[in-house]
């Protein structure tokens, strides 16, 4: 049993490193993107964003795949899907196809979340689980880690389009992979069953009653508010425009931007146990964390805005570590907010619901950055730093909002 559930989790690890590879790798090649494919600003980032609007919209379906047909089938075949779409970005010769392949990227690796998490309720008893989740993102870091630095790399050394074609095969060779060695339930692979693994627990009035309810409890909206505009700014820096601000404002080169970038990667890494240690054992709870969060990211974004052009590269390191401990790697707070707030009969539903946020807040503000720093293009593709002030002006006003949002949330226990 226990060599055979580390397995499936070291598996499913793997491909959810895949997910934040495919998430933010826009951003170290977002300079070539553009000028092979003859894009502009506002044009790259729908192109980027293509990835996040089939994610968000394919949530509520992927739980209810992974209910009726089994995570291991729908993990497996949308993996395919989204290496398809990955070889078809890099071979796209235009804006238009590049868009395709990215918006099947974005559909193919959004069934993989969900789907693990049901796996891994079936596989860890339910006191191993917050672990495994908190695991899960930091393995999510190591995916946003493998997108700065070491594709950086690879796309200096075979381009970017014959890095997104690599990156394909290996999506289809994970995707191999969790169809031989993950099995959904120990009982799959010829095991007894976790000894207090919850059991299967449906909405008793259906599924279209328990989005209803989950959408008209009060206390669920300002946890929506609060992803869909912290992670707004988490994914227009990181998984676009951070990239193309450091080459264009400081000058550097791709790969020592990745270098740069790497270390809001790292903040995940760290960030997500430290957040999960103040929870569980420090015993402090969820709106306090996302109070201090939410006000240090709203620091960072208002350092970027008012001293774009005149803080130090070497301070720019800690800026992204910062973005990563204050923003991503406290997702896990939110999730676990979220279930505290409905019964165990419609908590998937819930958890579902408000994982379509953040990726819609990216969905909406890459492209709107964009659109901000069109009109400050200085030379084909390079925008001055003043542009860039503008972009990172709403950038804090996003995180403003977020603070506004976690002011307003209500702890369980309390009238929601």
């Amino acid at each position: 049993m226990s060599r055979c559930r580390w397995v499936v989790f070291g598996v499913l690890a793997i491909g959810y490193i895949l997910v934040y590879f495919h998430r933010l790798c826009t951003a170290v090649v977002a300079n070539d993107m553009m000028r092979d494919l003859e894009a502009g600003a506002t044009l790259a980032g729908f192109l980027a964003a293509a990835y996040f609007y089939p994610y968000a919209l394919m949530q509520i379906p992927a739980g209810l795949l992974a209910d009726s047909w089994g995570p291991r089938k729908t993990i497996s075949l949308f993996l395919v899907i989204a290496a398809g779409g990955s070889v078809l970005l890099g071979a796209a010769q235009g804006p238009s196809l590049a868009i395709a392949g990215r918006t099947l990227v974005g559909a193919g690796v959004a069934m993989l979340f969900v789907a693990t998490l049901k796996v891994l309720t079936r596989w860890f008893t339910a006191r191993e689980f917050p672990a495994m989740a908190s695991a899960l993102i930091v393995v999510g870091g190591v995916g946003s880690l493998s997108a700065t630095a070491p594709f950086a790399w690879l796309s200096e050394w075979l381009g970017w389009r014959a890095s997104f074609v690599s990156i394909g095969l290996a999506t289809i060779a994970v995707a191999a992979a969790v169809w031989l060695f993950v099995r959904d339930t120990p009982a799959d692979a010829g095991l007894p069953p976790i000894a207090d693994a919850p059991g299967e627990a449906a909405p008793p009035a259906g599924v279209l009653a328990a989005v209803v309810t989950v959408l008209r409890r009060p206390a669920f909206w300002p946890l929506a508010v609060w992803f869909f505009f912290d992670l707004a700014v988490f994914f227009s820096f990181a998984g676009l425009w951070g990239g193309p601000y450091l080459e264009h404002v400081y000058g550097i080169d791709k790969a020592h931007a990745g270098r740069v970038l790497a270390m809001y990667a790292i903040g995940m890494i760290v960030g997500a146990p430290l957040w999960s240690f103040a929870q569980t054992r420090i015993g402090m709870r969820h709106k306090p964390l996302l109070v201090v969060s939410s006000a240090c990211l709203m620091g960072i974004t208002a350092v970027w805005a008012f001293y774009t052009g005149t803080l130090p590269l070497e301070a720019q390191y800690g800026m992204c570590l910062g973005l990563g401990v204050f923003s991503n790697a406290i997702a896990g707070i939110v999730f676990a907010a979220t279930k505290e707030l409905f019964p165990t009969a419609i908590a998937g539903t819930a958890l579902g619901l408000v994982n379509f946020f953040p990726f819609m807040g990216g969905a909406v503000f890459q492209p709107v950055l964009g659109a901000v720093l069109e009109p400050y293009e200085v030379a084909k593709g390079v925008f001055s730093a003043e542009g860039y002030q503008r972009a990172f002006l709403v950038l804090l006003a996003c995180s403003a909002a977020a603070l506004l949002a976690a002011l307003c949330m209500q702890e369980r226990g309390r009238k929601a």
